[in-house]
């Protein structure tokens, strides 16, 4: 079980003239995908089916569906969503620990086990968080003597990327599994080599610090069958990167080539795992801006993923009357406040997230044009009974209710206000908040976020 295929190598046919010859197809497929046995391939609709499989799983190397920020325009996405966490109750701090009313912490590790029921039979992704998510695909060989299927082997690769709290070094955990050989082949000879590639950096020329035990020389399918798992940790020092947040974007791609052993021809030589995409930060706004003192460890390393912010509609969650609000916004728009015919409010899917503000002159923007519409409505009193206006999109977002003075071709009315309990709107508010902190979400359009409801 692994991720799907970024990169087919394209088998030929031999000719007549390469009857004699010992030759090897390759392919790399989704890990959850039907191979054929050597017996299907002997019987000569196996390899057509293998080749179809090939050519069905998204030919080119690509990203994950939630890939926000530069790495975005990089490859093409991903048509199928990744794989994550099923959405459930949001955990909470203990009355005793304080607060309730915050985010959970996110993930930061990932074990091999998680990452390949995470991915499933079809998913090229698997987004625990965005500080732990992995990919993988399956590596097919079928060995040809006379131009006749002989043998088969494959092996599968999965790649965890983890970042440890406040952290700027990028972890991640190689994982060569599911070896197999069947029939006549020379598969443990076949001399296998792996690397992280960095194709591309914003800005260009960023320089890494990378460590770990991934080999620089190749290794064997035997070698690699006895020992498997490599380790190798990515680090971009602070001071290079754009902005006032001295960002850093870039995309990650595990690479593994390989060449058959003499006599045997290779036809292809492996390909690459679907590219993940880190960021680096040193944002003021954000844990570890000062780095404790140390300017070498400022800001942190995070994945560039939209990822949810999950608020709970259930009957006793703090922040109930608030997620029951932004339902209706999402199911019934039309019946929200202030009445526009075509509503339909961001931050539902990757595609129309929302994205964080910092400026606190347009989130006053953003709460003031709230608070009209919803004396507009209510009247001056909405406030009886303990109330408070509260807004979706939220207002420390671009996307908040004074868009449109911002952005003329921003549609106005795109946002639902309702009066709730005082205690709802600011348990929200805190949620909100500490989500912020503690998945790094930057400013601007770079960076967003999508909202979940649990009911």
């Amino acid at each position: 079980m692994v991720p799907a295929a970024l990169l087919t190598a394209a088998p030929s046919v031999a000719s007549s003239a390469d009857a004699g010859e010992l030759r090897v197809e390759t392919y790399v497929l989704p890990l959850g995908a039907a191979k054929p046995s050597l017996e299907e391939l002997q019987n000569g609709d196996g390899t057509a089916r293998l080749r179809q499989l090939a050519a069905a799983a998204e030919p080119r190397v690509q990203l994950a569906q939630e890939t926000v920020g530069p790495a975005a325009s990089y490859a093409s996405l991903s048509r199928r969503a990744s794989g994550s966490p099923s959405a459930s109750e949001p955990e909470r701090s203990s009355a005793a620990a304080g607060p309730r009313a915050t985010a959970p912490e996110p993930a930061r590790t990932m074990s091999l086990d998680e990452c390949a029921k995470g991915l499933g039979t079809d998913k090229k992704f698997f987004v625990k968080s965005r500080f732990a998510v992995c990919n993988g695909a399956s590596f097919v060989q079928t060995w040809f003597r006379n131009n006749r299927p002989v043998g088969e082997s494959m092996f599968n690769v999965r790649v965890i990327g983890t970042v440890a709290r406040n952290s700027r070094t990028i972890n991640y955990a190689y994982h060569f599994s599911d070896f197999l050989k069947a029939g006549s082949n020379a598969a443990d000879g076949l001399s296998v080599t792996t690397k992280g590639n960095i194709p591309q950096s914003w800005p260009s020329g960023v320089r890494y610090n990378r460590g770990g035990s991934l080999p620089a020389a190749a290794r064997t399918f035997a070698q690699l069958r006895a020992q498997g798992t490599f380790s190798q940790t990515v680090l971009a020092k602070p001071g290079q990167g754009t902005g006032s947040a001295d960002l850093i974007f870039a995309v990650y791609e595990p690479s593994v080539r390989y060449t058959a052993p003499a006599p045997w021809t290779l036809n292809g030589n492996g390909g690459n795992l679907f590219m993940l995409a880190p960021r680096w930060d040193a944002a003021s706004y954000l844990a570890n801006s000062t780095g404790g003192g140390n300017p070498d460890r400022r800001g942190a390393a995070t994945f560039s993923y939209i990822t949810p912010l999950t608020l709970s509609a259930k009957q006793g969650a703090e922040e109930r009357a608030e997620a029951q609000h932004i339902r209706q916004a999402f199911l019934v728009p039309q019946d929200t406040k202030p009445y526009m015919s075509a509503k339909k409010v961001p931050g539902q899917t990757v595609k129309e997230p929302l994205h964080r503000t910092v400026s606190s002159s347009r989130n006053e923007k953003n709460r003031a044009a709230a608070v009209k519409q919803c004396r507009r409505y209510w009247g001056a009193n909405y406030t009886s009974g303990g109330k408070e206006c509260d807004e979706y999109p939220f207002a420390s977002t671009y996307e908040g209710a004074a868009e449109v003075e911002y952005d003329p071709e921003a549609k106005k009315f795109n946002f639902s206000v309702k009066p709730i309990p005082k205690d709802d709107n600011q348990a929200g508010g805190l949620i909100l908040k500490s989500y912020y902190a503690k998945n790094r979400i930057i400013d601007g359009m770079n960076d967003g976020f999508i909202v979940k409801i649990v009911t």
